[in-house]
């Protein structure tokens, strides 16, 4: 076979492979089963924790010996940043459900006033006598709306996402080498770091007075970075030029809802008088879905006694500014675990 032949050969059964392997994976008729083909991945359905998740729940044992009737109301995101390609918003705007959530972990009594259409459409229809109800002698007759049946809260919680700031720093560095021939073996490598935040502002308020009992407001900085390194030579006649690279960014909403359930935390624990040392809940590092316990470092510990917050600003103490509390991962007397309030 002439060179030529053997060339056009070659692509034809390289063709004829690659539309196989495609045939393989792509039906163009449904199959038994009713798919065109089956989609990849497959992972389980895990929860949503975050590194104060495990104190939150710890908190259950307070909440549950005085129930606090607590409503979440909007907290928006006032950042205003949007996709370039405006395909939606940066940042999720679904907060006040990752407070819920950050409630209903500590056992906390909530009462719905985020989303009440559907209980005002069924109020609407029972007032209109639509709705039936049926009796235990089988009859049935109309809901009645009972004076009182709906139970107040006694604080709700509102606030917003604040910031979000890009690119508040970045470092990079690349090298290039290899031997000054022309057929040497080249490479290069080269990595980046850029770090980013978001902020969050939370208050919560007595329903009753409208008092602003507790003001909290919390930032946390989220890391990125990116590795390549890339390799070029020769070979006989022939080159060859491979790169890999890895690039990874810390979640972003993910960091909400931490910046959340610290703040809920936070406020909870002082609302319920929680006592000091409470709540040391184990997380073990392959649990931490944000960073790994063994790079943190130890915040100061100033002991001192903390009062209830109320809405002036010397609530917002010492406490609250130390960056590693209920998260203490190089504690030698708790190990890698959930601080609760300092001794």
């Amino acid at each position: 076979m002439t060179p030529r032949g053997r060339k056009y050969l070659i692509r034809s059964l390289a063709v004829a492979v690659f539309a196989t392997a495609l045939g393989g994976c792509i039906s163009p008729v449904p199959t038994e089963s009713g798919r065109y083909t089956s989609p990849i991945g497959g992972s389980p359905v895990i929860s949503n924790e975050t590194p104060y998740s495990s104190a939150l729940r710890c908190l259950g044992r307070y909440t549950a010996s005085r129930p606090l009737r607590i409503a979440v109301g909007q907290i928006a995101d006032y950042t205003g940043k949007s996709e370039s390609d405006n395909s939606g918003r940066k940042l999720t705007q679904g907060a006040a459900l990752m407070a819920m959530s950050a409630l209903a972990k500590a056992g906390v009594p909530l009462v719905e006033r985020f989303d009440t259409s559907v209980a005002e459409m069924e109020l609407k229809y029972a007032n209109n006598k639509l709705i039936g109800d049926e009796r235990p002698n089988g009859g049935n007759d109309y809901r009645r709306i009972m004076a009182g049946s709906i139970p107040g809260s006694d604080y709700y919680l509102i606030g917003g996402i604040t910031e979000l700031n890009f690119n508040i720093r970045s470092e990079g560095a690349n090298a290039n080498g290899g031997g000054v021939s022309t057929n040497s073996v080249k490479g290069t490598v080269g990595g980046s770091l850029y770090v980013m935040n978001i902020g969050l502002d939370l208050r919560l308020v007595d329903t009753n007075t409208l008092e602003v009992v507790d003001v909290i407001s919390y930032q946390k900085q989220i890391i990125g970075r990116q590795i390549s390194v890339g390799v070029f030579d020769f070979l006989g006649q022939t080159f060859f030029d491979a790169s890999v690279g890895e690039s990874a960014l810390e979640p972003v909403q993910l960091a909400v809802r931490s910046v959340t359930e610290r703040a809920v935390l936070e406020m909870m624990s002082r609302l319920y008088h929680t006592p000091q040392n409470s709540c040391g809940a184990a997380l073990g590092s392959d649990q931490d879905p944000l960073a790994d316990p063994g790079n943190r470092q130890r915040a100061p510990i100033t002991p001192q006694n903390r009062p209830t917050a109320t809405n002036e600003e010397r609530n917002n103490d010492a406490s609250r500014q130390e960056p590693y509390r209920w998260l203490s991962a190089n504690d030698s007397d708790a190990g890698p675990s959930l601080r609760g309030q300092y001794q």
